[in-house]
């Protein structure tokens, strides 16, 4: 009975939403509304003695308007590394360069919600707005691709890349030939310890169907202490950094020349290794207690390795590396 009235409320939403069309239209963005969020947030977000110290590398490498920016997810539902970004994108560029988002449909689930995001320049994740911010407005969109897997990966995880198989954005790069920005980000995920993601669960209380989320996670947290499922919870302050990688084009597709699946595979293994190695740049660079802690036990594993008799069995490899390293010898 329960089930029926969450799934009768959920089609609600969605009609208050459809019928709204917010999230569908990139004219609703208000840059008046987009200034004075920014300023609102510079007590959060910025340089010095902010809530968040917010600190950006690598702006040279963007091209000219109209990138495909792919970026890690981190932070769970209160997600400071979007708002990190945005605070940081606008005091660097002004109102000069818009920047638009792609977000998952919860985001649009009330008039209120849709209305905020919409004109902040939020949009519905699918390829058609993509392709209206790219080819038509030619003005940069930011995509997360890893999504609710990647914002609740367990925190032992937070600097290891995670799509989850999703490759959309390639062929979006590759349909509308424009340039890839990976752009790496590490900190929020220091806002809270998530434990596991719950996909098991998730599946089981059928939210890939009734929500499309795959994730149900168990996290500490403030103020609850235990977390669980896509609970919001209260920040500690946290270094938020990015880094700008350099811009990957895609392959030349030809007149009347359809998008292989290689094609696609070639180019998400290109921006995931790039993504990567940023990634493993801003780990290198961490100072915080628990990144200095895992750094003398990640040295001293190394060093246990090197002094493994032969005839033992060596630890292998991460998976993801590995499966990346077989996709690049294919």
């Amino acid at each position: 009975m329960a089930e029926r009235r969450l799934v009768r409320r959920w089609r609600k939403w969605q009609a208050e939403r459809d019928a709204a069309g917010w999230g569908t239209r990139p004219t609703d963005l208000d840059m008046g509304l987009v200034q004075d969020m920014v300023a609102s947030l510079r007590p959060l977000f910025g340089e010095g003695r902010a809530y968040f110290p917010t600190t950006v590398s690598g702006w040279d490498n963007l091209p000219a308007p109209g990138a495909l920016l792919i970026a890690n997810h981190s932070g769970g539902t209160t997600i400071p590394d979007v708002w990190g970004l945005g605070a940081a994108w606008y005091r660097h560029f002004g109102t000069e360069r818009p920047v638009h988002a792609l977000a998952h449909e919860m985001v649009f689930a009330t008039e209120g919600t849709g209305r905020f995001f919409a004109q902040r320049g939020i949009l519905r994740a699918n390829r058609e707005n993509a392709r209206r911010i790219l080819s038509e407005h030619h003005r940069d969109l930011l995509v997360l691709p890893g999504g609710d897997l990647d914002t609740w990966r367990p925190w032992k995880d937070r600097y290891k890349v995670n799509f989850a198989g999703r490759k959309g954005y390639a062929v979006t790069a590759i349909r509308n030939q424009v340039p890839i920005v990976p752009v790496a980000h590490a900190g929020a995920h220091d806002t809270l310890i998530v434990l596991t993601d719950g996909r098991r669960l998730a599946a089981r209380l059928r939210f890939p169907e009734l929500f499309r989320a795959k994730v149900f996670p168990v996290h500490m947290s403030l103020p609850f202490g235990i977390g669980i499922g896509p609970l919001p919870h209260l920040p500690p302050p946290t270094r938020l950094r990015y880094r700008f990688g350099k811009a990957i084009h895609p392959p030349v597709l030809r007149e009347g020349e359809e998008i292989t699946q290689k094609m696609v595979d070639d180019l998400d293994f290109r921006v995931r290794h790039a993504l990567q190695c940023e990634l493993d740049v801003l780990r290198d660079e961490a100072d915080g207690v628990l990144d200095r802690v895992q750094h003398v036990v990640r040295r001293a594993r190394t060093r246990i390795k090197i002094r493994r008799p032969r005839g033992r069995r060596v630890r292998e490899e991460d998976p993801a590396e590995e499966a990346m390293l077989a996709m690049a010898a294919k």
